[in-house]
């Protein structure tokens, strides 16, 4: 079994998918996530974007054909290179790099960074969250905006399914699923999905720097400013970059 502490662990299940990623439901919402987002971010073409846990680049591509210059970055190489490739087939700017989320270095670089389903951030295992967090928050410069998304711990645990374990100390879901790669070829794998209470993103966002505008309760593909409840399994933080913070 992976160790899902590494950083790794999704690369092997995102070789064997490739772009048959793109065949999951969840990814059918793009259009309806990047139109929400770029009227909650008041994003304009220009506008410098930072996609962390980009995958192949679903909603960096989006935001690309608007005239935004997007920097997509993910740990997958696999993804990477799809994201690329579909880049140049469209002749879109945007660029894709292969990074660690452990590792992101920038400081005040980009006028909006998203994270979005899970992306790095929701699948570190229960280790390094609140650092990652502070990097992607750094990533956005004074008076920017930041949209996050995270697994609601509280519908994991309301709607834990039969083969599923919830770890209450790393917030960790546990699932076996079986996934299928472009020729239709079924595997089974695990995965562990770190989960979020709407308080945990807030006092994250808060020691960040950051000024949490709103956190939602949300669905891929149904994105808005509902309040979070049990019935939603994610939930949206959308918060601005403070100019000068009073951290503690």
């Amino acid at each position: 079994m992976t160790d899902p502490g590494s950083a790794a662990w999704f690369d092997e299940i995102a070789a064997f998918l490739g772009p048959a990623y793109l065949r999951n439901a969840f990814t059918k919402g793009t259009d309806q996530e990047v139109g929400f987002l770029v009227d909650a971010l008041a994003l304009t073409p220009g506008m410098r974007v930072l996609d962390v846990g980009c995958g192949p680049g679903r909603h960096s591509l989006a935001l690309s054909r608007l005239g935004i210059d997007v920097l997509g970055v993910d740990h997958s190489p696999d993804f990477v290179e799809l994201a690329r490739a579909a880049a140049n087939a469209e002749g879109l700017a945007a660029r894709f790099e292969q990074v660690d989320v452990r590792d992101l270095a920038f400081d005040g670089a980009f006028d909006a960074v998203v994270c979005l389903c899970q992306g790095g951030f929701g699948l570190l295992g229960g280790h390094d969250e609140a650092a990652v967090f502070q990097r992607i928050a750094a990533a956005v410069r004074p008076e920017g905006r930041l949209a996050l998304t995270a697994f609601s711990a509280v519908f994991a645990v309301r709607f834990l399914e039969d083969g599923e374990t919830f770890d209450p100390v790393t917030g960790v879901l546990h699932e076996r699923s079986t996934v299928r790669d472009p020729e239709g070829t079924e595997r089974e794998f695990d995965l562990w999905t770190t989960c979020f209470t709407a308080r945990e993103l807030g006092l994250m966002a808060s020691a960040s720097g950051l000024a949490v505008d709103l956190i939602a309760g949300v669905s891929p593909g149904h994105y808005g400013v509902e309040p979070p409840a049990v019935e939603h399994p994610e939930l949206l933080l959308l918060a601005t970059r403070l100019r000068n913070p009073s951290l503690p």
